[in-house]
């Protein structure tokens, strides 16, 4: 490990920028304790899209959190053009008189653009990585090494190239004490008990490709109560309360009563509690993954090939990936033109097993966090 690079020793006030999801922001996290074991002193800011942001919000390594939504962070194009946004941003992080900013992305994104707006708002030091040539927008260009790595390692490898490292690897949440006791009364009083495995079932997701179908989280949630005995909380943000209410609708009214739905209910802390509060998650990949692993609570990923498991699954927990081999794997797509086989053909019962697998405590995780146990089959032709 190189020392700190002395620039960086100076700094005062630093800008750290992760601008997608909350997920995104979670996986850096590790990263970001980085900085503050570097530079204790430090005031460090969290320059965040409205979803990351969150997470940035249950930092305690972090100071602030400005929320700033990039239009190269956009993948429905739904943002309005109206550069008056950006102004003020500049506006505001010039107003603040950072002298460094370091700013995470994954592989597939540019961070010229988050550099440019830097530049802009005249903040010294300046650091990412960058395959294209990044000009003056730059004052430290890395290049990670040509290797899959994790999410995590990527940060870290890019705090690293200025001499900032920590031994403290794990995500970092910290979740209300507030959160968790209402979320532990309001569970009491719908009636989960202490004696059952308490299953968070989280069917949502911002991109279709990556979403286990409904029915077959029907089947899921079915199997849980009757084989394992479990109580399923169902979340999901306001916007996916239908699909919560679809697959409550299928199971037959005995069944219905130990799926309780808090769909729309539930703040970002609140959720975190929920899921702290739980004995095992299962969700696509999608920010409660990661909620899950920040709070040690086993999960089970439904995990769509559309992106590297390699890169994007949970992070120090005992976990299980679950996928069906395909040969149109690592597609980056955001909506499915093949007919979802890649989840789809991962049945109910294959899901039930790994959850109850996990239940058991029979998940060591390994030096990189994996415990991958993958529903594999037949290519695509």
């Amino acid at each position: 490990m190189s020392p700190l690079d002395a620039r960086w020793a100076a700094t005062r006030r630093v800008l750290a920028i992760r601008l997608d999801n909350l997920g995104d922001v979670l996986v850096t996290t590790p990263a970001i304790h980085a900085i503050r074991a570097s530079l204790p002193e430090a005031e460090i800011t969290l320059l965040a899209g409205p979803v990351g942001a969150q997470a940035g919000r249950l930092n305690p390594d972090l100071d602030g959190v400005i929320v700033y939504q990039a239009p190269w962070m956009d993948p429905w194009s739904r943002l309005p053009h109206d550069s008056r946004r950006e102004q003020h941003t500049i506006a505001r992080l010039k107003a603040r008189r950072f002298d460094g900013a370091i700013i995470f992305t994954s592989f597939r994104q540019s961070a010229l653009p988050a550099a440019y707006l830097c530049y802009l708002a005249d903040i010294p030091l300046r650091v990412a990585a960058s395959i294209d040539g990044p000009g003056s927008l730059l004052t430290t260009r890395h290049k990670h090494p040509e290797r899959m790595m994790h999410e995590v390692e990527r940060g870290l490898d890019l705090v690293g190239a200025i001499g900032m490292d920590t031994d403290e690897r794990d995500l970092v949440l910290a979740v209300p004490d507030s959160a968790r006791a209402a979320v532990a009364d309001r569970l009491a009083g719908m009636g989960a008990l202490s004696d059952r495995p308490l299953v968070v079932l989280h069917p949502g997701c911002s991109m279709p490709a990556r979403t286990y179908p409904w029915e077959q989280y029907a089947e899921v949630t079915a199997l849980l109560i009757e084989r394992l005995g479990a109580t399923v909380a169902l979340t999901g943000v306001a916007e996916e309360r239908p699909l919560v209410d679809r697959i409550r609708a299928h199971l037959r009214p005995a069944l219905r009563e130990r799926a309780l739905s808090l769909a729309g209910d539930l703040d970002f802390p609140a959720l975190c509690a929920v899921i702290a509060a739980a004995d095992l998650t299962i969700t696509n990949n999608t920010g409660p993954m990661h909620v899950s692993a920040a709070v040690k609570t086993p999960v089970v990923a439904l995990f769509a090939l559309t992106n590297p498991p390699e890169q994007w699954g949970p992070w120090h927990v005992p976990h299980r990936l679950l996928f069906h081999d395909v040969s149109c794997r690592i597609c980056y797509s955001r909506v499915c033109p093949y007919g979802h086989e890649c989840l789809r053909l991962v049945t109910p019962a294959i899901v039930l097993d790994a959850a109850r697998d996990l239940l058991a405590g029979s998940a060591p995780v390994a030096a990189n966090g994996a415990t991958a146990s993958v529903a594999r089959g037949g290519r695509r032709p």
